[in-house]
């Protein structure tokens, strides 16, 4: 088959790989335009742009997508099937109708569960035990369209988002192949999504990192599981901010409001939350590197009592 590949992210690096070592031909491939990148701000490519350029690839990169510019070249692959990993951009009628055997997306989640940009770290943020990779036939909705393939990993009690993102995009290169080996054999049904099931996974701002320590302590760890390594959860100690990357929830308990800092060992700072007590063991502040916090507190003094904050 003459597939089309869109994808953006290293997310989309193993679907496209999958893609490049089965047996059909990889046509061409769009992706979303250079962005600046770094302290220089200088233009960067993406990992998927890299993988075309490595391979002499064909590849677009539109700036709008209706623009006749995109959507001519597009047309003129003829291809038989566009396959979608993590592109980053709505894919409006015109397009999803070029294909005879339609647009085939990889989806982080097991839906309809975590529909939307971000389904990696919000389920780690509300403390699913698994996810998956869900294959689906694109219509004009976010991620509503009837699935076609589902596989399920477990997520470890250690994962972050960023130690389960290669797990599944993994993952998601193999079930694509599969889903395309399927579909050609027409052996595959799709199949519609229980709308009245489904949750969102909303693209992450920077501002979603700040913990409100009125929160229990379990949601709290989640939370910063979920949150690294971007946008990163933090608090503030005085006026300083502290980007919290690995912390614990603790079985004790304790009268002291949320945010107070209940205990000082060498490894660890315990601090109140609104039900239970989450121990920081991972921590960096300003112009600083990641640290222990065992290394953190040989340079630093900090006193029972004090209190992170803002409290929400």
């Amino acid at each position: 088959m003459r597939i089309v590949f869109m994808g953006t992210p290293e997310f989309a690096v193993p679907s496209l790989e999958a893609l490049l070592a089965s047996g059909d031909q990889v046509v061409g491939i769009v992706t979303q335009p250079d962005r600046p990148k770094g302290r220089g701000q200088q233009l960067t490519p993406s990992p998927v742009k890299q993988i075309a350029q490595r391979e002499a690839i064909p590849l677009l990169q539109p700036v709008k997508m209706k623009a006749p510019e995109f959507l001519e070249p597009l047309a003129a692959w003829k291809p038989d099937l566009i396959a979608v990993t993590a592109f980053g951009r709505i894919l409006h009628p015109g397009i999803l109708s070029l294909p005879p055997m339609g647009c085939v997306n990889v989806h982080g989640s097991l839906l309809p569960k975590y529909r939307g940009a971000a389904p990696v770290q919000w389920a780690v943020i509300n403390g699913e035990t698994e996810t998956g990779i869900t294959t689906m036939l694109m219509d004009e909705g976010m991620d509503t369209g009837p699935m076609l393939l589902q596989d399920r990993i477990p997520i470890l009690p250690d994962d972050t988002a960023g130690t389960l993102a290669p797990r599944l995009a993994s993952l998601g290169g193999q079930l694509l192949v599969e889903t395309i080996r399927q579909l050609k054999a027409g052996g595959l049904t799709p199949r519609v999504q229980d709308h009245s099931q489904a949750t969102m996974a909303p693209l992450l701002k920077k501002e979603d990192g700040i913990i409100d320590w009125k929160a229990d302590a379990q949601s709290i760890a989640n939370r910063v599981r979920g949150l690294s390594p971007w946008p990163g959860a933090y608090t503030f100690h005085g006026q300083e901010r502290w980007n919290i990357w690995k912390a614990v929830a603790v079985q004790e308990s304790t009268a002291e409001p949320p945010g107070a800092l209940l205990a000082v060992t060498k490894q660890s700072l315990k601090v109140a939350t609104g039900n239970g007590v989450l121990e920081l063991l991972e921590i960096q502040t300003a112009n600083s590197k990641r640290m222990s916090v065992g290394q953190f507190l040989a340079g630093h003094r900090i006193s029972l009592g004090e209190k992170l904050g803002p409290i929400l």
